[in-house]
């Protein structure tokens, strides 16, 4: 398994998941959790979350029909706040995550008087962060993530 293409699905299966915001290819299991699925050629995309305020999930991809990469996360908005509105940037900020780093957003983005920040340390072998989402200057929305490679004994 390349890690450039690792990479490349991970940001294609981004954008095509949970930031695509189609709601149709959300399947709410029976433990109450929503599952996304995405798959193309050898790899394969699993997102299982619960939540609503506040969420938690993880995202797993496989390779071949092996685990290789897993992310966890746990996020919220802030009380007194729309999550509607919260969740609208949050998937813009996903859609346009940059494709050397593609686990959440890019580094910032503006949209309206709303600001997304991702701090992000590591890379696709060991990673963690944390995002936000300001208006004007108050805090609406925090995430902290972490993941990397599994399964990678020979």
């Amino acid at each position: 398994m390349d890690t450039k293409e690792l990479k490349a699905f991970i940001l294609e299966a981004s954008k095509n998941t949970y930031a695509s915001e189609n709601k149709n290819i959300r399947q709410i299991q029976e433990d109450k959790s929503t599952t996304i699925t995405y798959e193309k050629d050898d790899w394969r995309y699993h997102d299982n979350y619960f939540g609503g305020e506040p969420y938690g999930g993880r995202e797993v991809v496989f390779y071949k029909d092996q685990p290789v990469w897993i992310m966890v996360y746990y996020g919220w908005v802030v009380k007194g706040n729309n999550p509607n509105d919260v969740y609208g940037i949050l998937a813009k900020a996903l859609r346009n995550a940059p494709s050397d780093m593609p686990y959440r957003g890019p580094k910032e983005l503006i949209d309206g008087d709303c600001r997304y920040v991702n701090i992000l340390n590591g890379e696709v072998e060991n990673f963690n962060g944390e995002e936000k989402i300001y208006k004007g200057d108050t805090l609406i929305y925090c995430a902290k993530y972490i993941g990397g490679l599994v399964d990678q004994k020979e």
